[in-house]
């Protein structure tokens, strides 16, 4: 069995693209090995990791610990990252 793909979930409150982010990730989840963290962007780890990753603004979302996307994230974009990482592992 692989190992899960780390995904960071930088969030706020009162957020739609965050909303939007979550059934993404669940969706997902269904169909790849998705170890998913979800951070508040206004704490101290969701501050240091947003400055890290250049995360304007939420949601941030890391892969494995690097920068992936900010804002309304993209299903089709994420989908063909994780086809390359099962490809690899």
């Amino acid at each position: 069995m692989t190992a899960p793909v780390q995904i960071t979930l930088l969030t706020q409150t009162s957020c739609g693209m965050c909303e939007l982010a979550k059934e993404i990730l669940a969706r997902l989840g269904n169909e790849y090995p998705l170890s998913i963290t979800e951070i508040d962007l206004a704490s101290d780890e969701g501050k240091r990791l947003a400055a890290e990753a250049g995360v304007l603004f939420a949601p941030g979302v890391l892969v494995d610990g690097q920068p992936f996307s900010y804002g309304r994230l993209s299903e089709r974009k994420l989908r063909r990252l994780l086809d390359r990482r099962a490809a690899v592992r």
